[in-house]
């Protein structure tokens, strides 16, 4: 478990500071536009546009990019109606379990392209439903564990949270989906640092790598990433923090 938290809050700081900025910018307008569009324009009454806007203010996304992501999704534009998602699901080296989640307006392209990247580094296309039982959906806000203690963190249950787990030197603070707003806000509010936070497809079953196995799979997870049509990759494998840190450094 280590590992997989200490994955996702590396991808975090690595895509606040990523030189490829206008990729990142473009991904995450076309799923504001996508959150948009299924559940109309106010963040405020829509919670998938809302954590979609602020993922983006994560990122530094300027305010005039998110604003016309979000007329492009509320009005009638061909281009937002030829914009979709879909969900793939795979395998990785050591047979570790993805699910791939693409914002397209090609799903032929992007099909192909997934595909082509899960053979290339030793993964394979699986059939719909073949992993997704493996996962949850779940607000998961990162909180540093050396900053912070978990009595510091109670007002995220006082405010719904459903549980607070230390995996190495951060906490993970899980919620609902629709929950996740409110339990941000209330820790922002109480002075606590917000690593991360995001709706993600949390493993309920972990698969253990070795080195090696990591080393391949984390080299398949990046070339994933750097599809254009490709927002997040969620994965189950467990591997030792020092390793991730060694991997990913």
């Amino acid at each position: 478990m280590s590992g997989h938290s200490k994955w996702a809050s590396i991808r975090h700081k690595k895509a606040i500071v990523d030189t490829r900025r206008g990729a990142a910018f473009t991904k995450l307008a076309r799923a504001i536009t996508v959150a948009a569009r299924e559940g109309g324009g106010d963040p405020n009454m829509n919670a998938s546009l809302f954590n979609a806007v602020q993922k983006a203010r994560d990122a530094s996304m300027p305010k005039d990019n998110i604003e016309r992501a979000i007329a492009r999704g509320s009005g009638a534009g061909a281009d937002a109606s030829a914009i979709e998602t879909i969900m793939y699901e795979g395998y990785g080296p050591g047979g570790v379990a993805l699910l791939i989640e693409a914002v397209t307006d090609n799903r032929n392209r992007t099909g192909a392209d997934v595909r082509h990247l899960l053979s290339k580094h030793g993964g394979s296309l699986g059939e719909p439903g073949s992993v997704a039982y493996l996962f949850v959906k779940q607000g998961v806000i990162v909180v540093d564990a050396e900053r912070w203690d978990e009595d510091d963190l109670m007002v995220a249950i006082d405010a719904g949270a459903e549980d607070i787990q230390q995996d190495d030197d951060v906490f993970e603070i899980l919620t609902t989906p629709h929950d996740l707003r409110p339990v941000r806000e209330a820790l922002e509010e109480a002075g606590i640092e917000v690593q991360a936070a995001d709706v993600s497809q949390r493993p309920k079953t972990r698969v253990p790598v070795e080195e090696e196995q990591a080393a391949r799979l984390l080299r398949l997870i990046d070339a994933l990433e750097d599809n254009d049509d490709v927002g997040d990759v969620h994965a189950n494998f467990d591997v030792d923090a020092d390793v991730m840190e060694r991997l990913a450094g």
